[in-house]
């Protein structure tokens, strides 16, 4: 493991996503034919991706776990269909990339909008003013193939309210796909894998700003 990339063994979010989009069973019917996992810190997941023969593209904003990738996909010999980026969210794709599944394991810890980041690796649990939720919002869809989803996995430690709020500013609605209660400490906490999907009625692009909080699934 690098320094200031994020460390599964201290966390069990990690395994929580494996679960929660069924890449711990054998079972290569339910795999995509084509993964993009955003913020891929070691790699497990896109790791585990390519090993159930998916053609993957692993990326993230800190070079480290982008190197940290690279040598776990060579470990798990799945470089021929693994593609590791460096990437601020979406902007190292090509405009024409699209993805049968696209997966976001998010910073759920809302920081304030002018919080500094002390390091690279908060960056990997903390979002300031959830700008980056926002953006994952507006542009995962773009890059989806006709049958595609894009896919957020959440946690009630985040701000569900604040999540659905900007959703629903960007067109948006959050779908419950599956969810897990895991004892973090000596709490009960529950985790959400969420589809995210354009609304049926989308706010007008002039007042989308000034809307007051959105009801949608509860995260």
């Amino acid at each position: 493991m690098l320094d200031e990339v994020f460390a599964p063994v201290y966390s069990p979010s990690t395994g929580i996503a494996l679960d929660l989009l069924g890449l711990t069973e054998s079972n290569p019917e339910a795999a995509p034919s084509s993964f993009l996992e955003i913020g891929c810190g070691s790699g497990v997941i896109s790791v585990q991706a390519a090993l159930s023969n998916c053609t993957t593209v692993a990326m993230d904003i800190n070079r480290n776990a982008v190197e940290n990738t690279r040598m776990n996909a060579e470990r798990h010999g799945v470089t021929d269909r693994l593609t590791v980026l460096h990437s601020d969210l979406f902007d190292a794709l090509a405009p024409e990339a699209r993805f049968d599944r696209i997966f976001w394991s998010s910073n759920y810890v809302l920081a304030p909008p002018d919080y500094s980041y002390g390091s690279v690796h908060e960056r990997a649990y903390m979002d300031a003013g959830y700008r980056t939720h926002r953006r994952y919002l507006e542009q995962a869809v773009n890059h989806l193939t006709g049958t595609g989803s894009a896919l957020l996995h959440f946690c009630e430690r985040g701000d569900a309210a604040e999540l659905a709020r900007i959703a629903e500013q960007c067109g948006r609605e959050l779908r419950v796909l599956r969810r897990r209660t895991v004892l973090e400490g000596s709490d009960l906490i529950e985790h959400s894998l969420l589809e995210v999907v354009p609304a049926a009625n989308p706010p007008a692009r002039d007042d989308s700003r000034e809307r007051g909080s959105g009801q949608l699934a509860r995260v």
